[in-house]
């Protein structure tokens, strides 16, 4: 792995740390005594002296109630509502998962195609 790719790789840990404190709109500080260290531990990391070990890693993803994978998918707004729609949806025998996935494709297929959720309901939508 090249240096470069190691230094986005860092970069990319205390951007999304930053983000999810910001998003409890926390101080570095704050959150820093909530993990249990010392009052700079956040500043550290985000400053690019050093990065969080595995175990504060996991205390980290941990504290936002998130799990280690959600951490690295920056695009999920909300991690704790998918964590729960994920969580909710394992509970479903195999064949309601396969009826919620198509659903949620067709769904996803009207929206798609600029059509609203009423529009959609409007339609013989969850008869075909």
């Amino acid at each position: 792995m090249t240096d470069t790719k190691l230094a986005d790789q860092a970069d990319f840990i205390r951007r999304r740390i930053t983000e999810l404190r910001l998003q409890r709109n926390m101080s570095e500080y704050e959150l820093s005594l909530a993990l249990g260290h010392c009052q700079g531990y956040i500043q550290s990391i985000v400053s690019g002296r050093t990065l969080p070990s595995m175990t504060a890693f996991f205390e980290i993803c941990n504290y936002f109630d998130i799990e280690p994978w959600e951490f690295f998918f920056p695009s999920i707004k909300n991690p704790t509502m998918v964590h729960e729609l994920i969580s909710s949806f394992q509970k479903f025998p195999d064949q309601d998962q396969q009826f919620w996935l198509l659903t949620l494709k067709r769904i996803l297929a009207y929206y798609e195609g600029n059509k609203s959720l009423s529009e959609m309901m409007h339609t013989d939508f969850l008869t075909k």
